[in-house]
């Protein structure tokens, strides 16, 4: 590990870069763990948006459930340092959600 501080991206403004730079370590943790939530938060409702344009029928998968659309995408969310996969889709303006199963399970 090397002992001189890391050089920031410069896509980022410095604004962030000088807010960043103030923050503890135990701060700057709960940065990375928000940021990369809402990245994927973001990154699921481009996608969900992009499959609900969609008009094209798709095969349903086997493990589907019955009250689960066939457009629904998997998604990993983190509760209490534990990860679990979770059916979603979008219906109207809201993302609906339905608990599928753990990550880490022995299946």
């Amino acid at each position: 590990m090397s002992y001189e501080p890391p050089t920031p991206s410069a896509e980022l403004p410095a604004e962030i870069v000088n807010t960043l730079n103030g923050y503890p370590p135990d701060q700057l943790q709960d940065v990375v763990r928000y940021a990369e939530a809402l990245a994927e938060h973001k990154a699921r409702e481009a996608r969900l948006k992009d499959e609900s344009d969609d008009d094209e029928i798709k095969e349903r998968p086997v493990d589907l459930p019955d009250d689960v659309p066939t457009k629904a995408t998997i998604t990993i969310k983190e509760i209490n340092d534990n990860r679990y996969y979770y059916w979603q889709w979008r219906d109207g303006d809201r993302v609906k959600s339905k608990y599928k199963g753990p990550v880490n399970s022995d299946k």
